[in-house]
């Protein structure tokens, strides 16, 4: 019979080995490239995704890291910086819609496929929030910061304090303040602001882009930035800077990203949905609509109001997209080949 001083004996150095483990990873340096994962689609990669039309110039820039075989990481980070700086995308970054204090709030999030993730909520005064969550995964021991802890941590770490609030997103407030009336427009993405032809990603939306990306390597990586719903109130927080709604990221399987209505992504764990119905072994696209499935579900009258669209892509890179509404779009680069497509929807 096995008693509590022979357990012990047996089960010490176990213990042992297990903190030291414990301690081990939690010395290990945070965002550093991991072993790269066995390759099943090579012939695909590199491949980089992201939403709606202005996803175009993001895919460009990240894919200058990844045809030179450079980190999926460092890739959706540079491509998500070119909306983020901007000013004449106020869904992104500089120039971004305020809220209805006026105040430009940013939400950001970043992932690797090995667990490593960073995240800023309610950011302000800093145009590159998806570069301050990154420094958030490599140099804290936190995944999340939010409101002025987030934009004391940026300041300290260097990012330089700059007014987001552009003189055309202050004029649209305040044309907005005579109403005061809140009513996010389903697909204003496709609209600019100023009635001009429809433009899909144009100056008038107030939406998020969402990035993943593999590299050569078969790294899988993804980020999400946005200046959230156009004049919310004032702390509000979306999915975009939630790891497992507006992102998730696993070597092992994928990634997935999510635009439209946060909140209601939020209520279904969306992009972290799909990536485990991927797991399960749906194909990208039924793993999509199976989420968008799951909002109509939940509420089905209120999803007639509202569009979300999922964006995913497994690790073989077949990619997956769907939308409760028409309208939503997402963007493609692989090799030569650099290409806008209309997502598939629920309401027909």
């Amino acid at each position: 019979m096995l008693n509590r001083r022979k357990f012990f004996a047996l089960t010490a150095p176990l213990a042992l080995t297990g903190n030291r483990l414990m301690a081990a990873a939690q010395n290990a340096p945070l965002g550093a490239p991991h072993p790269a994962p066995p390759v099943r689609g090579a012939a695909n990669l590199p491949i980089v995704v992201s939403t709606w039309d202005f996803g175009q110039a993001a895919n460009a820039e990240a894919w200058k890291i990844l045809n030179a075989g450079g980190w999926s990481l460092d890739a959706v980070e540079a491509g998500v910086k070119v909306p983020e700086a901007d000013p004449n995308n106020t869904t992104v970054g500089l120039g971004g819609f305020p809220d209805r204090d006026g105040r430009v709030t940013l939400d950001a999030c970043i992932m690797e496929g090995n667990g490593n993730c960073g995240s800023v909520g309610a950011l302000e005064h800093v145009v590159h929030a998806i570069s301050v969550a990154r420094r958030v995964m490599e140099k804290t021991p936190h995944v999340m910061l939010v409101g002025d802890g987030a934009t004391q941590f940026a300041l300290e770490q260097g990012f330089p304090k700059e007014n987001l609030l552009t003189p055309t997103s202050e004029k649209a407030w305040k044309e907005w303040l005579k109403t005061s009336h809140y009513q996010p427009v389903i697909n204003i993405e496709n609209q600019s602001y100023h009635k001009q032809p429809p433009m899909p990603g144009g100056p008038g939306n107030h939406d998020t882009i969402g990035m993943v990306a593999i590299d050569a390597k078969g790294r899988v990586s993804g980020a999400c930035t946005t200046s959230g719903m156009a004049f919310k109130l004032h702390g509000r927080v979306g999915d975009s800077p939630i790891i497992g709604a507006g992102l998730f990221v696993d070597d092992e399987v994928g990634a997935a990203t999510s635009t439209g209505v946060g909140e209601e992504v939020i209520r279904i764990c969306g992009s972290h949905l799909v990536v485990e119905l991927m797991r399960q072994g749906r194909s990208p696209q039924q793993a999509c609509e199976e989420a968008v499935k799951r909002i109509v579900q939940k509420g089905p009258e209120r999803a007639k109001t509202l569009q979300v669209g999922f964006l995913a892509i497994n690790n073989q890179g077949d990619i997956g997209a769907y939308a409760l509404q028409k309208g939503f779009t997402y963007s493609v680069r692989t090799g030569s080949v650099d290409q806008v497509y209309p997502s598939p929807y629920y309401y027909q």
